[in-house]
């Protein structure tokens, strides 16, 4: 088993669920957006709520994350069983926000091995980002464990909710480039190598989304789509110099900006640390859990998860 630094497992956990509540307001927004509104670092307020969102409040990329994280602590492992049942538990109590996809799935009644391939038979649509931007809590789980375990992992989480093999694809290269950060490798450099761990298939894709000569706006398809969503994470860490930048790079794109921005804030978090997230965005930050009672998790409920995570 690897050792990993467990101040990069905290900045995975509590950097995904930072850049989600941060990006939550500004979905759908055209580009610039956030940095028109907040043109200085620092400037404060960042944080401001809006869209339905409460200021500080993660959407359900955190909730699902955390449901994913507590299944595999209470469980001491992989139970897909156990998630899914979560996921459903979840569902039935009327979240503020659900993708449209994976509420399909887990409402269908469908067993939970079956449910997204039956989905996916009938829609042949399920490359969407939603199983990407729940990936940090297992992407810390399973870093010790090597890079086929962690990438395994990554797909069969994925295939609780996608049925497409290409949205699996990109959860197992999140959560790789999660664990070469976690040992304190450059992800961003390991990256020619993770390719070569994709299926031929899907390689062509990623390697596109995923070359240093990529830019966002080269997107052929909506950054709601898993690979301009992990493309666009991994150019805002390429391009950005701190957690911080990272982050307001990826809001600024615009779109799906509450997941583009989890997503780069688990990575950031991973390179830069816990200590890199600034303080002011961690002291609002709160994630209800419906149909879980009235949780609410905050930083520090977040931080003894991610602790167990790394354990």
């Amino acid at each position: 088993m690897a050792v990993i630094d467990p101040q990069r497992a905290l900045g995975t956990v509590l950097g995904s669920a930072v850049g989600d509540a941060l990006g939550a307001p500004f979905e759908f927004s055209p580009e610039g957006a956030f940095s028109a509104r907040f043109p200085k670092p620092g400037h404060g307020g960042e944080m401001c709520g809006g869209g339905g969102w409460d200021p500080g409040e993660a959407t359900d990329d955190t909730q699902m994350a955390v449901l994913v994280g507590e299944s595999l602590v209470d469980c001491g492992g992989l139970e897909l069983p156990d998630v899914f049942r979560r996921f459903q538990r979840w569902a039935a109590a009327d979240p503020k926000d659900i993708g449209i996809q994976t509420e399909d799935v887990l409402g269908s009644g469908d067993p939970w091995d079956l449910a997204a391939a039956l989905h996916f038979q009938v829609n042949q649509r399920a490359a969407g980002n939603g199983a990407l931007m729940r990936a940090a809590t297992s992407a810390v789980y399973f870093a010790p464990q090597g890079r086929d375990a962690t990438m395994d992992a990554g797909r069969r989480l994925s295939a609780l909710t996608h049925g497409d093999p290409a949205a699996w694809e990109g959860t197992a290269v999140f959560h790789e480039l999660v664990r070469i950060a976690l040992g304190g490798g450059d992800p961003i450099a390991a990256l020619p190598d993770i390719l070569e761990a994709v299926p031929l298939g899907h390689r062509p894709r990623y390697a596109t989304v995923l070359s240093p000569t990529w830019h966002p706006d080269d997107a052929t398809e909506f950054n709601g789509a898993v690979w301009p969503c992990l493309g666009s994470a991994v150019w805002a860490l390429r391009t950005t110099d701190s957690y911080e930048d990272a982050v307001r790079a990826a809001v600024d794109l615009g779109g799906d900006t509450d997941t583009v921005a989890a997503v780069t804030g688990g990575l950031a978090g991973a390179v830069y640390g816990v200590d890199g997230i600034p303080e002011r965005w961690l002291e609002p930050l709160h994630v209800p859990l419906p149909g879980f009672g009235d949780r609410v998790l905050r930083a520090p409920e977040l931080t003894d998860l991610a602790r167990r995570l790394a354990v």
